[in-house]
């Protein structure tokens, strides 16, 4: 049905029961075994699970790039049948376009407005993340952690309502991690969106979200939620943050 369907005005993510198996030369192979979940507008939730418990299959379906087979995802009351302007995918694959600059990657995909006003955009944003002075650098003049930057500068300068996160800092060493992580929520300060994160970082989870959901193994489900009542900046080495870890790490066996 694609009609809006009853919904709170605060939430903007609505997943109802939906669930996805892949058919194999063994047979069926049950992934996500019926997740209900809401995010409220303009709320951080983290995703974490074991390997291989279905988390990139879960994230590809609310992004719109897969379908359930049963259940379904809404954005803001309306039925999501495949990608959103509204939405953005940062993944740990990377996007940024080698043979552009960094500016070039920025104004890719800026349509309906001049040339000039593209380059002011690509350029606020460039700043923002914090590669002032990068602008005409290519992608092999650029660290690890600066090409994260940029990919996170192009989502942002699509004006996205949603942030879908998979993984995004997995490739990067502890210490780059710590200052992506920390570079975020400086943007999310300036602008809010909603952003869901997919990670394997529990230690992540708790330094960034406002709620943690934690899936169970393959056929994945939700096996607990954790509400993260910490306020900004959090000091990782606080008694409140160990805690919330590690009954988020006792959920997951550890």
């Amino acid at each position: 049905m694609d009609a809006k369907v009853n919904y709170k005005v605060a939430d903007k993510i609505v997943v109802d029961d939906i669930r996805r198996s892949f058919e194999t030369r063994k047979g069926t192979l049950p992934v996500v075994g019926g997740i209900s979940l809401t995010i409220r507008d303009g709320e951080f939730v983290a995703i974490v699970g074991p390997s291989g418990c279905g988390k990139s299959t879960l994230m590809k379906m609310l992004c719109g790039f897969d379908q359930p087979d049963e259940g379904r995802v809404l954005i803001d009351g309306q039925v999501r049948h495949g990608p959103s302007s509204k939405g953005i995918l940062i993944s740990q694959h990377g996007s940024v376009f080698p043979w552009l600059t960094v500016q070039q990657n920025l104004m890719f995909g800026l349509d309906g407005i001049s040339e000039a006003e593209k380059a002011e955009l690509a350029d606020h944003y460039t700043a923002m993340v914090g590669l002032k002075g990068f602008e005409k650098s290519y992608s092999h003049e650029l660290s690890g952690g600066m090409l994260k930057r940029v990919e996170i500068a192009r989502a942002l300068v699509m004006k996205p309502e949603i942030l879908y996160m998979d993984e995004p800092f997995s490739a990067l060493d502890a210490l780059m991690n710590l200052k992506m992580r920390m570079e975020l929520l400086r943007i999310l300060e300036e602008e809010r969106h909603t952003v869901l994160l997919i990670t394997h970082d529990v230690e992540e989870a708790v330094h960034l979200a406002d709620r943690i959901v934690v899936l169970s193994p393959r056929p994945t489900t939700i096996q607990a939620t954790f509400e993260v009542n910490i306020p900004h900046p959090r000091k990782m080495s606080s008694p409140e943050a160990q805690d919330l870890k590690e009954a988020v790490l006792k959920e997951l066996g550890l």
